[in-house]
């Protein structure tokens, strides 16, 4: 029997991949009001067109339809509200890395474990060269700071594998997570620093549900410089600010800020590596 001269319809994509599309539409809608460069509105993706293959997806994209364009700043800022709850829908761990980190200035990424020195994976999240291997958020503000173009690994300074390893000491598990728990406080005039919070047990809990993916085989190393004496120090009780930390961050004034103070995790497990940092700017 000939074959028919007209193709049979594709099968739609799969959940995942639609809600994937979605994301980056609206990251890239966000991204064009948050650089005001006055660029236009990128188009909807044709896979979205005609409506998601799933209820998370149809809702947001009702929502979309719903958001008027008669101010480019106001869409943007309700593609951003949108893309948070689309964010935090989507995984525990986006909901987890969204509560706890997203208010203060951090970097937050995960790359794919490549080499028996995890040094080098750990470049490759700095530079941005290297993707989640889940697919799960990244919080880096800076990731479309033109100011990369002279320094890849912005606000972070360049570094070898060796420096990095110069720079770091262990921690127990336990003390990873009130490290990356302090880091919801901010540098300076910290109000009520989580030690102190009513919801400290909530935000502990955030920290636990970053780390846990990483296995209960993995390490963890930290740029405290408490550290070096110990593996279990106390973060929450010194709180952000009274925690000093060998340096990471670029000396270099570009960008417009002059970064002063900083607090940083990394995990690594046979698979992945994290980077969890907090950093201090004006």
């Amino acid at each position: 029997m000939p074959q028919s001269p007209v193709d049979p319809p594709a099968d739609p994509p799969a959940p995942d991949l639609v809600e994937d599309l979605l994301e980056d539409y609206l990251d890239a809608v966000w991204q064009s009001g948050r650089d005001g460069s006055g660029t236009l509105l990128p188009e909807l993706p044709l896979a979205l067109r005609a409506g998601g293959t799933d209820d998370l997806t149809r809702r947001a994209l009702a929502r979309l339809r719903n958001i008027p364009r008669t101010s480019k700043d106001e869409h943007c800022r309700q593609v951003g509200e949108l893309l948070r709850e689309l964010w935090t829908s989507r995984s525990p761990w986006n909901a987890a890395a969204l509560r706890l980190l997203d208010d203060p200035y951090t970097f937050v990424a995960t790359g794919p474990r490549r080499h028996d020195d995890w040094a080098h994976d750990v470049l490759a999240v700095l530079d941005r060269s290297t993707a989640d291997p889940r697919g799960l958020l990244r919080i880096d503000s800076d990731r479309t700071n033109p100011v990369r173009a002279e320094l890849p690994t912005y606000p972070f300074d360049r570094w070898t594998a060796g420096q990095i390893h110069e720079r770091l000491h262990p921690l127990t598990p336990a003390a990873a997570v009130e490290a990356v728990t302090v880091m919801a406080e901010e540098w300076q005039s910290e109000p009520v620093p989580v030690r102190s919070r009513p919801d400290r047990d909530a935000l502990l809990d955030y920290a636990r549900t970053l780390l846990d993916r990483y296995g209960p085989a993995a390490r963890f190393w930290t740029n405290a410089t408490v550290a070096a004496t110990g593996q279990d120090p106390h973060f929450l009780d010194a709180g952000l600010a009274g925690t000093p930390c060998h340096r990471f961050l670029t000396n270099a004034s570009v960008g417009g800020f002059d970064f002063y103070e900083e607090l940083g995790v990394i995990a690594v497990s046979t698979d992945e590596v994290g980077v969890f940092w907090s950093i201090g700017a004006y």
